[in-house]
């Protein structure tokens, strides 16, 4: 049987749908990595948190394998790229209802092929 595509990136993009729906803000936690393409001066921790409200960004793009959209980061527009496999949460800021995933970090984008660790459970304490 031929492997099934993650669900992951259709997970991302329904919880974004639903929060512009009711109205709540969308926030993006992303691990920061070498195929990320996000401010650094934003990165805390290895971590980037991002408003994906409509009035924040623009040309946003879910796709299968990646995150892109343009916003200003202290007044300056940045083009960013953030991998689906760096996603952390996705979740509204007004009730932190959401989806949070676990990032292993031997993941890269377009790899099939991931090293194999053992699976510890991982908590992230998320502050708004």
């Amino acid at each position: 049987m031929a492997k099934s595509a993650s669900t992951k990136p259709y997970l991302v993009r329904a919880i974004y749908e639903w929060c512009v729906a009711e109205q709540f803000t969308p926030y993006l936690l992303v691990k920061a990595d070498q195929n990320t393409l996000a401010p650094r001066a934003f990165i805390k921790d290895g971590k980037i948190l991002l408003n994906l409200s409509p009035e924040s960004i623009k040309d946003l793009l879910m796709g299968d394998e990646a995150i892109t959209f343009t916003a200003r980061f202290n007044g300056a527009p940045e083009n960013l790229y953030l991998p689906i496999s760096a996603v952390e949460g996705i979740y509204a800021k007004e009730n932190g209802e959401g989806l949070f995933f676990e990032v292993k970090e031997d993941q890269e984008i377009g790899s099939k092929e991931t090293k194999k660790s053992p699976n510890k459970p991982k908590l992230t304490l998320v502050k708004s």
